[in-house]
């Protein structure tokens, strides 16, 4: 038996440590795990051995089945060894129960078996009849899953110490850079409001210095015509105190004309004070009109989504591609094959827009993807991404696994803008200098999707473009 010969640290595959299941033979002589050896090869990105990193010069393997049926003959005996205990009687005859009835389905005693209610029934040894159930029965089927989810919480915890430390440090440095970086942000929207309190309380102070200026002046005016005014009393008093024939003489021309002179009522001085209403009236509205010119994006990136080897700017509205690959934890989240990076807000209703300026990028692809696709490995390959494609000088449009659609587009594109109608099942595609329409891909969509971007190209990064805030006012009667 396998037990006599072999131990279950021979028969364990070298990357879970576990019994083999379905153990591949590869050509350097090794046998690793089908599933083991699978994810070893899509983590490092090439087919070599994980024993002595010789290359496989086959794609799939082939099944080492000598060691597999080795290896369940072993599983079964273990089995077996760990389920044996004290031994049963009969509860009828107090006799070791040693068979097995295959009619009645149930464990007997010699002395059952010579009774009348299993004549003529057909009978094994109970150690066989055992061996035949666990193999033929739903428990292998069960123990196998049983044994792979073993083997993957085994390796998260090997690997947890390295990973939590990884994890505790990146965090850190995360806390620390997200931090400063709200504080420069509200710092740019303090200096903004300081700005627009000191630009109104000058707009204030000019207007209250014009006002005393126009005073001044008015008053200086009727200061003039009140000496004027006084002069022409006293010289047509003295015209009203000269001699009668002299008087009647000249009262028509003089007097008549001295008596002409107009003088501005003092509660006619209009202007005076201050429009209160100019510099109050909506305020905060006025401001906050003013403060959309400093908003920026409607969709930011999010960076524990983003590949080692994406850079993304401070503001998280910009990413490039690098050929050096950061150190980031290898968290659910982050993309680990392809060169993506999602939005930072997902969107489940409604219509929603942004434009991304690709400038000189020679490959780039702007979409959706669902919230459920796995990030790692290679996502194209799956379904659950609809994206417009721009590589080696032809644009494309996809929704996968579909095969790609070659898209009529005669020049050089430097921003296309994306629009998802979520309820109406559209994702549009545009050049956003002229706005013409390039592409629409139809789905009916049932969970959220993110805005996702791709860039393999270290020439030129993707921008996504400021928003352009309109705001209307609705007045209610």
């Amino acid at each position: 038996m396998a037990s006599k010969s072999f131990s279950e640290e021979d028969l364990s595959c070298p990357v879970c440590c576990e019994i083999y299941k379905d153990p591949l033979v590869l050509s350097c002589s090794h046998s690793i795990c089908k599933v083991c050896l699978q994810q070893f090869w899509e983590s490092k990105g090439s087919r070599e051995c994980p024993v002595c990193r010789r290359r496989s010069s086959k794609e799939l393997p082939p099944l080492n089945l000598a060691l597999k049926n080795l290896c369940e003959s072993f599983s079964v005996e273990k089995i077996q060894r760990s389920s044996a205990g004290s031994e049963v009687l009969c509860s009828q005859h107090g006799e070791k129960l040693k068979l097995f009835c295959l009619e009645d389905q149930q464990l007997v005693c010699l002395v059952c078996r010579d009774s009348a209610k299993h004549r003529n029934h057909r009978f094994q040894p109970v150690d066989e009849a055992a061996v035949e159930f666990k193999v033929s029965s739903k428990i292998i089927q069960l123990w196998s899953p049983l044994q792979e989810t073993l083997k993957i919480f085994k390796d998260n915890k090997d690997c947890k110490q390295n990973i939590n430390n990884i994890n505790v440090n990146h965090t850190q440095i995360q806390t620390q850079h997200t931090e400063r970086r709200i504080k420069e942000e509200f710092q740019k929207l303090h200096q903004f409001l300081h700005d627009e309190e000191a630009a109104r309380i000058a707009a204030l102070r000019e207007e209250e210095e014009q006002k005393s200026q126009m005073m001044k002046e008015k008053m200086e005016k009727m200061s003039r015509a009140i000496s004027s005014l006084s002069d022409t009393i006293r010289a047509v008093e003295e015209e009203m105190g000269a001699e009668d024939v002299s008087f009647l003489q000249n009262h028509h021309y003089k007097v008549t004309d001295r008596t002409q002179c107009r003088l501005e009522h003092p509660e006619r001085l209009s202007g005076a004070l201050i429009h209160v209403e100019k510099h109050l009236e909506n305020l905060k509205f006025t401001v906050w009109e003013k403060m959309k010119k400093i908003i920026h994006t409607p969709v930011t990136l999010n960076p524990i989504t983003a590949h080692p080897q994406l850079v993304l700017s401070e503001d998280l509205t910009s990413v490039r591609y690098s050929d050096e690959r950061q150190k980031l934890p290898d968290n659910p989240e982050r993309f680990d094959y392809n060169t993506a990076v999602l939005g930072s807000e997902g969107f489940n209703s409604g219509t929603h827009c942004w434009d991304v300026d690709v400038g000189g990028n020679t490959w780039w692809r702007l979409g959706v993807m669902t919230e459920s696709a796995g990030r790692k490995g290679k996502v194209y390959r799956r379904s659950g991404i609809w994206y417009m494609d721009y590589y080696a000088g032809k644009y494309y449009a996809r929704s996968t696994p579909n095969p790609a659609t070659l898209l009529n587009v005669n020049r050089k594109l430097q921003k296309i803008r994306v629009t998802l109608d979520w309820d109406g099942g559209k994702l549009s595609f545009s050049d956003a200098v002229n706005n013409t329409h390039l592409h629409t891909l139809t789905h009916t969509f049932t969970e959220r999707v993110f805005p996702h971007f791709f860039t393999a190209c270290i020439l030129s990064p993707l921008k996504i473009l400021p928003v352009k805030v309109h705001v209307s006012v609705e007045h209610q009667s």
